[in-house]
């Protein structure tokens, strides 16, 4: 048996993604009523400098010091910066514009997108049952989206132009597996503050109130937790295995949108959130398989 797969180290990372979900999850509730105020880059920018701030003030106690930030890789957290950025402004702008439920759902065809791409780029074997699960997920896309039903919108396109951004993102991240965890958060968030500070301007830039600032508060540490806690996730177990526990957040979804916006996803918005779940579901299955196979 693979030591990183054993059943203590499993746990655990169940344990730390779980704790990513959960901030991953305050951070687009924050986010979400953030923008019905605040502009998407104002929102980018704040939010950023925060996060940032807060890894700068861990670093020496809980990150190894600011010597973690040395890094002999710039190109590649370079191009995981820019995908950083076209998945932050995709998934937020959409998400200002949708349901809650709605953005997760279309959100989570990365994961399927993940497996798609890692046979091009990685050069991983990709049967006929995955390839199937795939595709069933982007026909659980298409039952969402209803092109031609009115639900086809420049908001859904950000949204999987932000999935297709983190998938990418997930490939890069196969490359800088040795990093720190201090690098592979700083430098992540760092582009999408420097991007954001270009486009922040007077007229488009509102004071924050106290309620604004706790909201922008709540969304940086809800970010990095949401970053802490899948980085050790995945570093402590494969994501095939992890992969189910992830969908939990389009559950967690769907109650906080009722609960906090009176958010009611229509039949077809649920069916394709199952078949994207099933899907995801399942090629986390076939991987666990094979994994277990080759043991």
């Amino acid at each position: 048996m693979n030591p990183i797969n054993e059943p203590n180290h499993i746990g655990r990372a169940i344990a730390w993604l779980l704790f990513g979900v959960a901030g991953g999850l305050g951070l687009d509730l924050c986010a979400k009523q953030i923008l019905q105020t605040y502009s998407l880059s104002q929102f980018v920018l704040v939010r950023s400098l925060i996060g940032v701030a807060i890894f700068l003030v861990l670093a020496p106690r809980f990150f190894g010091g600011f010597s973690q930030l040395r890094t002999n890789r710039l190109g590649w957290h370079l191009l995981r910066t820019l995908l950083a950025v076209g998945a932050m402004y995709g998934f937020f702008y959409g998400l200002s514009k949708m349901p809650l439920i709605d953005a997760l759902a279309l959100g989570y065809t990365a994961p399927l997108m993940v497996t798609a791409l890692s046979a091009p780029f990685l050069g991983e074997h990709v049967g006929w049952r995955r390839w199937a699960a795939v595709i069933g997920g982007f026909i659980g896309t298409l039952i969402i989206l209803r092109p031609g039903g009115g639900e086809f919108s420049f908001a859904s396109i950000a949204i999987l132009f932000a999935a297709f951004c983190y998938a990418c993102q997930a490939i890069a991240s196969r490359h800088l597996a040795t990093e720190s965890l201090l690098s592979l958060s700083v430098y992540v968030v760092a582009g999408p503050l420097l991007v954001a500070a270009t486009l922040v301007d007077a007229d488009s830039w509102q004071p924050l109130d106290l309620f604004g600032w706790l909201l922008m508060t709540g969304a940086a540490i809800g970010s990095v937790i949401a970053w802490v806690g899948f980085l050790n996730g995945y570093r402590h177990a494969s994501p095939s295995i992890l992969a189910p526990f992830e969908y939990i957040a389009i559950i967690a979804g769907a109650g906080a949108g009722y609960v906090m916006w009176d958010e009611v996803p229509d039949i077809w918005v649920l069916v394709g959130a199952l078949v994207i779940t099933g899907s995801g579901l399942y090629v986390a299955y076939r991987e666990i398989g094979q994994s277990d196979s080759a043991a």
